[in-house]
């Protein structure tokens, strides 16, 4: 083993000594001479060390992108133990078996958390991938660069009276996009579940004689194409958002997508799922904010308002907040309209009823349209 000892000449301010370890106990030096030189030593087999650990490192990130390439997770667990098995067979100590394969745990996790940082980077919802942001103009409406836009209207189509007449107060409002449930999924089999296509297709009539476009729900992959037909945004509920089988169809459709989170999920998990619509073709992504469940009762979920500007940083996708879903009441409604207005959101999501007392589902968080129009106000519109 080779060792710097301090005898002459000059390096990085010591002077050193190169030779055998066992040879520099003989040599004629001061007492601590030759532990500078063990510390010598040491130095040099640290900057090896890191030198090897980093080409290691790029070589792991060469792999990941390779894998990403092939359609292959980035971890491959067998792999792992297999190599921590073959460190340990060839160690010659004095560290243990055991020491060695706690050490290279450690560099296998480091590595690991390299690999997904680099993933994160090349993901085409990431905010690195696209610096600008990505604007997607429905009816007039720019999503993603302006003022909050406000996207409103029942929670489930219940008939044609019932819908014309909402939709011609919104319309009269500047309400260019309007929302609609034409199929419902309730907790409860028993409860109401939406008109289905003939729903749909009403929609589109009154859409179309006020001149706004509109939102619907898509909740199985046979019925993306016949949707698309009619919708202008097509809607991904909460509890379809780890759907991906109809994450895939609706990337191949050439329709705006309103993706809502889940609300057990992360906000990863959340851009992941976007990623499945935007690696299928579809870029015209929009991210909404409904709601998280938590151990708080006073509201059906919890709004997470630190989403949005935490998504605003790591996605260049236009975002939403659905405020009647995360409520559950009416009565909070504006403040939290308000709230999300100043995180950043792009666009508002919002129920609002003619009769909310007597409506079919959710009657408790839909405005009525007089409250409807004291939202606009607070709103500054």
């Amino acid at each position: 083993m080779k060792v710097y000892g301090l005898l002459t000449g000059k390096k990085k301010g010591y002077g050193y000594f190169q030779g055998d370890i066992d040879n520099l106990a003989c040599l004629p030096q001061r007492k601590d001479d030759i532990l500078s030189a063990y510390r010598h030593s040491i130095d040099d087999i640290n900057e090896r060390l890191l030198a090897l650990l980093n080409e290691r490192a790029k070589t792991a990130q060469l792999i990941a992108q390779r894998k990403a390439e092939l359609g292959l997770p980035t971890f491959d667990p067998q792999r792992e133990s297999q190599m921590l098995e073959i460190l340990a067979q060839n160690n010659q100590g004095p560290f243990s078996d055991n020491a060695i394969k706690g050490l290279f745990k450690e560099i296998f996790g480091a590595t690991r958390q390299l690999m997904d940082a680099s993933r994160k980077e090349n993901l085409l919802v990431s905010r690195r991938h696209n610096q600008f942001n990505t604007v997607i103009d429905v009816n007039g409406v720019r999503l993603g660069e302006g003022a909050m836009a406000v996207i409103a209207g029942p929670c489930s189509v219940e008939s044609e009276e019932q819908l014309e007449g909402i939709v011609a107060h919104l319309a009269q409002r500047g309400i260019k996009i309007i929302r609609g449930g034409a199929f419902k999924p309730r907790t409860s089999p028993y409860s109401f579940q939406g008109l289905g296509m003939p729903g749909v297709r009403m929609m589109r009539r009154i859409a179309d004689k006020y001149g706004t476009a509109m939102v619907v729900e898509v909740m199985e992959p046979g019925l993306v194409t016949e949707i698309a037909q009619y919708a202008d945004i097509l809607q991904i509920g909460s509890r379809n958002m780890y759907n991906y089988p109809l994450l895939r169809e609706i990337g191949h459709c050439s329709r705006p997508v309103l993706l809502k989170r889940h609300f057990g999920a992360t906000l990863e998990e959340l851009l992941l799922s976007a990623e499945y619509i935007l690696s299928e073709g579809n870029p015209q992504v929009i991210l909404c904010e409904r709601g998280i469940r938590t151990f708080e009762p006073a509201t059906r979920s919890t709004l997470d308002i630190s989403a949005l500007p935490v998504l605003r940083q790591e996605t260049h996708l236009p975002l939403m907040a659905d405020v009647s879903h995360a409520a559950g009441r009416r009565d909070l409604i504006i403040p939290l309209a308000q709230a999300v207005q100043a995180a950043g959101a792009h666009a508002l999501l919002v129920e609002v009823h003619s009769d909310p007392a007597n409506a079919l589902s959710d009657s408790q968080q839909q405005l009525s349209l007089e409250e409807f129009d004291k939202l606009l106000a607070a709103l500054g519109r």
